[in-house]
């Protein structure tokens, strides 16, 4: 995966903080998005995050495991 990817979220994962739905549970699953950011590095030094891939779905990033998604195109 790398940035600029078009991926789909194919698990269930629940969000609260969507900004359409906000307060309450969302489920993210078939939902398209492009990939920003694939965490593995801070100032240099390489770093293993718990959720290492950042997807932008228009205005509304979040962040997933790479297993969570799948490439949308």
């Amino acid at each position: 995966m790398q940035t600029g990817d078009k991926v789909q979220v194919n698990t269930s994962v629940v969000v609260f903080n969507h900004p359409e739905h906000r307060g309450e549970a969302f489920d993210m699953q078939g939902q398209n998005g492009e990939i920003v950011t694939v965490l593995n590095d801070w100032k240099g030094r390489t770093i293993s995050p718990t959720l290492p891939v950042i997807v932008a779905f228009g205005r509304y990033k979040a962040h997933f495991h790479a297993e969570e998604l799948m490439s949308a195109g």
